[in-house]
């Protein structure tokens, strides 16, 4: 078919109209400032920060296997999955599966350390793995925080409007999933307006839906119409959070999201969701074993649906306050878990994902920036290859918040220069200029600062970094205030990229059927 062809050639390459994926960068920067240069993922030239040894990972590994064999894994109400795990050798007792010594690994052989998650636009394509990180959007919250303040439900428009905000911030790399839960479409068919959202108004990398089997099927039948049934079977276009039931349960949504996306050759992050002293034991070490051991019996599971399927070693941790149950973030042990997993990861020959700019403040306060810049300075330095939750975060993850969205995008390139790491370059060791000034003279007005002073530093859309009398003159406003501003701005300015007026209709078309297929639910 025509229309298929037209898709999948692009996706294999072929350079389309605004390909060069500069223009909404342009755009934000005309309209106050897009933080960052455009980067289509992040290439980092800094080491990994470890903090286990060889001894130590290797324990944790031994426990693990321990977990896997002893205690093992249930897989609720999936009587596939187990038959499954029955042929591949494992020990099946009613739902609970347990594994001989290295059967996860054995199987894990298939997995890519890296691959490439193809975008409609060839050039905003990203790398998952090795070297890479990118950066993506909040995932989840049912609540926004919006620009006029507001704390209430979110809507169908306020997705509509992070994905247009991730698409125009030049150091946010992809478009997300579940940017907010949009409540005013009903919870069996507002995937498909999501869904449909990242490919309309964006032409980033974005996620699929996981709430239930025929949603993922959904996603990815989308996507054939987008890319072309062909190249969606032989490549990525679609990554899918995959979250283990803490502690030791996979349940059977999940599952049948994974064997949908698995048996479409489309990525999994199998990620445990991690409350520590609730969902695992207080101790770090404790919380590694069965973080590691869920993700090799999810991730494993993956290859025994298709060979080869590309699967992430995913974490989300965080500690609980023993006064009130209620997560904490930007504290130190879940960052120590963090650190401690992304070795395992390496190890194991996973692409890994944790982390993003996480914090338990309502309103983007000092709170809400220590704990996130917390978060996230951790995130890079572990080597996290993929990065859930980068921009918007509030609240726990309850609430996606407009003005932290900003503030967050200006984080993160401020993250995407750190990653740079040290330019040894003839121009950047300024022999010429500290020939040219000398002792005792400044640097001010050589030529190599006046050639260089426009890129030198990373330069804030956010930041007043004036004198008081300007502050003041300018109207005393907190950077919540200039976040608003800005984002106003980039809303204001958003121009949508082309996308064919056939796929276009055929999408459409898609969704009109599949929702005049069934009734509305609400729950």
């Amino acid at each position: 078919m025509e229309m298929e062809k037209t898709a999948t050639e692009g996706s294999a390459g072929r350079r389309g109209r605004g390909a060069s994926g500069g223009a909404a960068a342009r755009r934000a920067s005309r309209s106050g400032g897009g933080p960052g240069q455009q980067q289509f993922y992040i290439n980092r030239k800094i080491g990994e920060y470890e903090v286990l040894d060889e001894e130590g990972l290797a324990l944790i590994e031994a426990n693990a296997d321990i977990l896997l064999e002893e205690i093992g894994i249930e897989f609720r109400d999936d009587a596939e999955a187990l038959d499954m795990w029955r042929k591949a050798g494992a020990d099946v007792r009613g739902e609970r599966v347990h594994f001989p010594k290295g059967l996860c690994r054995s199987l894990l052989k298939t997995a890519p350390s890296v691959f490439t998650q193809h975008a409609r636009n060839p050039e905003r394509s990203v790398q998952i793995g090795g070297k890479a990180t990118v950066f993506a959007p909040v995932y989840g919250p049912p609540f926004v925080r919006d620009l006029n303040g507001e704390r209430r439900y979110a809507t169908i428009q306020d997705f509509e409007n992070f994905v247009k905000m991730a698409y125009m911030a030049p150091s946010i790399h992809h478009s997300g999933g579940t940017l907010c839960e949009p409540v005013d479409i009903p919870v069996n068919k507002r995937h498909l307006d999501m869904v449909y959202a990242h490919m309309l108004y964006s032409d980033k990398p974005f996620m699929g839906s996981v709430t239930a089997p025929e949603r993922a099927q959904d996603t990815v039948d989308m996507c054939k119409i987008l890319f072309g049934a062909e190249f969606v079977d032989q490549n990525c276009v679609v990554i899918n959070l995959i979250n283990a039931n803490s502690p030791m349960v996979f349940d059977d949504t999940m599952l049948g999201a994974a064997k949908i996306y698995a048996r479409n050759n489309q990525a999994c992050i199998i990620s445990p969701f991690i409350l520590a002293g609730a969902m695992s034991p207080v101790t770090i070490a404790g919380t590694l074993t069965q973080i590691l051991a869920e993700v090799l019996a999810g991730a494993a599971f993956t290859q025994l649906v298709r060979p080869g399927a590309p699967v992430l070693f995913g974490t989300f941790a965080a500690s609980i306050s023993m006064q009130s149950g209620a997560p904490t973030f930007g504290t130190p042990e879940p960052s120590l878990v963090s650190y401690g997993a992304a070795q395992l990861a390496r190890r194991l020959g996973l692409p890994f994902r944790t982390g993003g700019s996480l914090c338990g403040s309502k309103v983007p306060d000092a709170q809400a920036a220590h704990e996130s810049s917390s978060t996230l300075n951790m995130t890079l330095l572990a080597g996290t290859n993929f990065v859930l939750h980068s921009a918007g975060w509030l609240e726990g993850g309850l609430v996606s918040s407009y003005e932290k969205f900003m503030i967050d995008v200006d984080q993160l390139g401020m993250m995407q220069k750190m990653a740079e790491g040290i330019d040894l370059s003839e121009k950047a060791q300024a022999m010429d200029a500290i020939r040219e000034v000398g002792p005792g003279s400044h640097y001010l007005g050589c030529a190599h600062t006046q050639a260089n002073f426009q890129t030198a530093f990373y330069r804030s859309s956010l930041a007043d970094n004036n004198s008081y009398e300007q502050w003041q003159i300018e109207g005393e406003k907190r950077i919540e205030a200039r976040a608003n501003d800005l984002c106003r701005k980039w809303l204001d300015s958003y121009q949508a990229p082309h996308l064919d007026e056939g796929i276009n209709d055929q999408l459409r078309e898609f969704i009109v059927r599949k929702k005049e297929s069934m009734p509305d639910a609400f729950t």
